[in-house]
């Protein structure tokens, strides 16, 4: 009986050896294919707004712990993406993420905060965006100056919001809120990721603002220079608020047009 047991301890071990080194020898994770997210703005306009080769649309908020968009931003942002574009799914996954601990942001620095954090890139059928709210403000911002960044586009598929910008300029004014100035921003930077003006969607007919490239000289326009900055930013949404127009502008007929013609509604 001894003989036996001593066999089967054997023959178990054995087994149990076997298994370890299947286990080991599983191969490694398949790398993720990111270079269809890593080009320059405006370079995904027509599968942004067309349905070629992306049916679907993923779109990552990763923001910092204090710092995510307000549900009503969110929810206009929606309405205006699908408005513009022929996504036939457009699904937002929201990913709390640490802060980096900075006084300020370069564009390196957030292009790295991304390649530490984003999560989804294109995948089949489904094309992905990466939007980052920050806690720290652009390294650009001059507060003396009245000078503030509120947003930035910096890869076809990736986008900023400096959040804490945002909030700081929303609680100084009794007629704006975080809401409003978040959707505005939001809705701005994607016009320039849907290649507005000029940035990867050909204007059909010229309207870039020869003082401010990629921008529209349309008064009233969506894509204005001076949406992507606090002082304009504030001053438009004020006086819209003042002649009871909805808060968020809207893109002009240009710029309608020029998404048409590269795919979008």
């Amino acid at each position: 009986m001894k003989v036996y047991r001593f066999l089967f301890l054997v023959i178990f071990l054995a087994i149990a050896v076997n298994c370890s080194k299947s286990s080991d020898d599983s191969p490694d994770p398949v790398d993720i294919d990111k270079s269809a997210n890593l080009k320059s703005t405006g370079d995904s306009a027509h599968d942004i707004l067309a349905n070629d080769n992306y049916t679907r649309m993923e779109i990552e908020v990763v923001h910092v712990a204090g710092f995510q968009p307000t549900q009503q931003a969110m929810a206009d942002f929606m309405t205006f993406l699908t408005d513009r574009t022929f996504k036939e799914e457009i699904e937002v996954i929201y990913r709390e993420v640490a802060s980096p601990n900075e006084e300020d942001l370069t564009l390196t620095e957030i292009a790295q905060i991304e390649d530490d954090n984003r999560t989804l890139y294109n995948n089949g059928e489904t094309l992905a965006i990466y939007i980052y709210f920050a806690d720290a403000p652009s390294v650009d911002d001059d507060e003396e100056e009245g000078l503030v960044t509120l947003g930035a586009v910096y890869r076809n598929t990736s986008m900023i919001v400096y959040e804490s910008t945002v909030r700081q300029l929303a609680g100084g004014s009794s007629q704006v809120t975080n809401a409003d100035v978040e959707v505005a921003t939001l809705n701005h930077e994607f016009g320039h990721l849907f290649g507005l003006v000029n940035l990867g969607t050909p204007a059909i007919n010229n309207h870039e603002d020869p003082d401010a490239e990629n921008h529209c000289d349309i008064a009233g326009c969506l894509m204005r220079a001076e949406l992507q900055f606090g002082g304009g930013m504030m001053s438009m949404l004020e006086s819209r608020t003042s002649k009871g127009l909805a808060m968020a502008p809207g893109l002009d007929a240009e710029c309608i047009l020029d998404l048409q013609n590269n795919g979008g509604r």
